[in-house]
C-alpha cells in the first residue's frame, strides 16, 4: 500500500490542474476569509462559519475533486488494472490511491484551523470539531469512489464533480451565515450539511453529546449510501 502511496504522491505533485484544486484554490480560499474574517463574523455565523467553509473547500474542491480526477485518469491509463494483477488486494490499491489525497487534506485542515484559532480565536469543542471534519472526509471519500463509477475520464471529472464540489461548499455557506430557519432539516439531509452545522456549532461555543448525535447521524447515512454505490458503480477498467 505504501509504494502505491508513493507513487501516487508523485503524480499528484506532477498534475498542474490537481495543484491548482488541490492546494491554490483552497489555501487562497482560507488565506482571503482569515485576514478577513472581521468583516464575515460581522455578516453571521461567527467564526465558526468561516472556519465551515474553509473545510469544505478543502473537502469538496480538494480531496473530493482531487480523489475522482485521479481514479479516473488512473482507470484510463489501465494502470488499475494492472495494479489489480498484482498480489494487492482492491482495498489495498484503493487505500494506496487515496492515502496522499486524504493526508494532505487533513494536514491541510490542520494547518488552516490553526491559522485561524491563532489569528481569530481558539474553538469550543476541539474535540467535536475534529469528529465532525473527519466524519466529513469519509463521506468525501465514500462519493469520490462513487462518482468515479460513472466518470468515463479525467476530463469528464470535472463535469461530475461539480454538484456535490461545487455544492457543498455553497451549502456550508448557507448553513453558515444563513443559519437552518425554516429548512433545518432540509439543510441536515444534504451531504455535508449536517458535518457543516456541527464545525459551526463546535467552533462557536461547543456542542453536547446528545445535540450533536442528531448531525452525525446524517452524515454517518451518507457514508453508507456512498459506499454502497461505490461497491454498485466503481469500474476497474475503462467505461464504454
Amino acid at each position: 500500500m505504501l509504494s502505491i502511496a508513493r507513487s501516487e504522491l508523485v503524480q499528484l505533485f506532477r498534475n498542474k490542474a490537481v495543484l491548482l484544486t488541490m492546494f491554490i484554490i483552497p489555501v487562497a480560499m482560507a488565506g482571503f476569509f482569515i485576514y478577513q474574517h472581521e468583516l464575515f463574523e460581522s455578516l453571521g455565523g461567527g467564526l465558526g462559519a468561516i472556519a465551515a467553509i474553509m473545510i469544505f473547500y478543502v473537502a469538496g474542491l480538494g480531496l473530493y475533486t482531487t480523489a475522482v480526477t485521479t481514479l479516473a485518469s488512473r482507470r484510463q491509463n489501465l494502470f488499475l488494472k494492472r495494479l489489480r494483477s498484482t498480489a494487492a488486494s482492491d482495498s489495498t490499491i484503493l487505500f494506496g490511491l487515496m492515502l496522499p489525497v486524504v493526508v494532505i487534506s487533513v494536514l491541510q485542515s490542520v494547518v488552516i484551523l490553526g491559522v485561524l484559532g491563532v489569528v481569530a480565536g481558539a474553538p469550543g469543542d476541539i474535540l467535536m470539531l475534529v469528529l465532525a471534519v473527519l466524519s466529513l472526509f469519509v463521506m468525501m471519500v465514500g462519493l469520490a469512489l462513487a462518482t468515479a463509477g460513472i466518470t468515463n475520464s479525467p476530463e469528464h471529472a470535472q463535469v461530475t464533480t461539480l454538484p456535490i464540489g461545487v455544492g457543498t461548499v455553497a451549502l456550508a455557506s448557507w448553513i453558515g451565515f444563513a443559519g437552518g430557519g425554516d429548512l433545518q432539516i432540509l439543510q441536515r439531509v444534504l451531504p455535508g450539511g449536517s458535518a457543516a452545522e456541527l464545525i459551526v456549532e463546535s467552533w462557536n461555543g461547543g456542542i453536547s453529546l446528545s445535540d450533536s448525535l442528531p448531525l452525525l447521524i446524517p452524515t454517518a447515512a451518507w457514508i453508507v449510501v456512498s459506499v454502497v454505490l461505490a461497491i454498485r458503480y466503481f469500474r476497474w477498467e475503462p467505461r464504454r
